[in-house]
């Protein structure tokens, strides 16, 4: 017990130390920061949405620094293709027999960080390239599959606000991403700092304070994190209540409202996300409210509103409000 104890207080200490590195060069966002934490000892991928200019890719850059880990940067455009993302094959000849073979070149994937920049600007052929990946952590390519390095993680973003050019992403891809995370304005005094530490010509120096095994080591903990029955219940309690079609207990507003539920990985996340919280806190044990705390992140892009929801302005959000009032712990 004292070895466990001992080891949750590793893992948050951790995490202070990680977060310390950032804010050298981060001012604010301390939930993003938070989730993105969370999401990476998890072993989930995160998707940021924010308008451009709010550090989402300074954000990646640094913790991939801090962690000493193999970053990599997509530009999605719209004339990308796979081949680009997962590696591609070349005819070689081997100078001394005249033997011709096939080597296979690693595309940006073979990355322990992939940030996947504007994910939503390149058709779904080349989106599902990433889809493999970040199931399995795999790549198939001629015939061959590849094993990703590890810790493999995919930091995606996406401006919501200019959709001209732009090809929303399948379900299926969307259903990858464990959180959603929304990028807020940074407050007055905020901007202000940033402005301040951005204008000086000086760029803080970022320190390395965990390494790759120790990242792995971390994430294999949070899978033994302990979670009591109740805990698991009300989670998927909580994601069944999104769905529409439930024969029994169906709640009248996401009836009226929604088109389709989250599926099981959302429960799955809820849990997972709750342990790696709650280690994080230096709490070996997860509780109803990590579940509560990640059910936005969680849930927002897994809801599909109807047609009734959008000419009435009720988005996923304010479905999941309604549903965190009324299902019981």
């Amino acid at each position: 017990m004292n070895e466990a104890l001992a080891a949750v207080q590793e893992i948050k200490r951790g995490r202070q130390a990680i977060e310390a590195e950032l804010r050298k060069r981060i001012v604010g966002q301390d939930e993003v920061v938070r989730l993105m934490l969370v999401s990476m000892f998890a072993k989930g991928h995160c998707l940021f949405i924010g308008v451009p200019g709010l550090a989402k890719t300074l954000l990646i850059s640094t913790l991939a620094e801090a962690l000493n880990l193999k970053y990599k940067r997509i530009q999605f455009t719209p004339d990308l293709m796979p081949a680009d993302i997962t590696g591609t094959e070349i005819l070689e000849e081997e100078h001394a027999t005249g033997k011709r073979f096939f080597r296979f070149i690693e595309g940006p994937i073979f990355s322990n960080i992939l940030l996947a920049d504007e994910v939503n600007r390149t058709p779904p052929k080349t989106q599902a390239a990433l889809l493999q990946a970040m199931q399995e952590y795999e790549v198939t390519a001629a015939g061959t599959t590849h094993k990703l390095p590890q810790p493999f993680l995919v930091f995606a973003t996406q401006n919501p606000i200019e959709q001209e050019g732009t090809y929303p992403l399948p379900e299926a891809q969307l259903d990858r991403f464990m959180f959603s995370v929304d990028v807020e304005y940074p407050k007055p005094e905020e901007e202000f700092r940033i402005v301040q530490a951005t204008t000086c010509g000086v760029q803080a120096p970022v320190a390395k304070v965990l390494s790759p095994e120790q990242i792995l080591a971390y994430q294999r903990m949070v899978l033994r994190v302990p979670a009591a029955d109740h805990v698991l219940r009300y989670a998927v309690r909580l994601v069944q209540s999104t769905r529409p079609s439930e024969d029994e207990g169906a709640d009248d507003f996401v009836r009226n409202y929604v088109s389709w539920g989250a599926g099981p990985r959302a429960s799955q996340y809820l849990v997972i996300g709750g342990k790696a919280r709650a280690l994080l806190d230096g709490r070996y044990a997860v509780g109803i409210e990590d579940i509560r705390a990640l059910a936005r992140p969680v849930l927002k892009h897994r809801i599909i509103p109807n047609f009734h929801a959008e000419a009435e302005r009720i988005t996923s959000s304010v479905v999941i409000d309604h549903l965190l009032d009324k299902v019981p712990e």
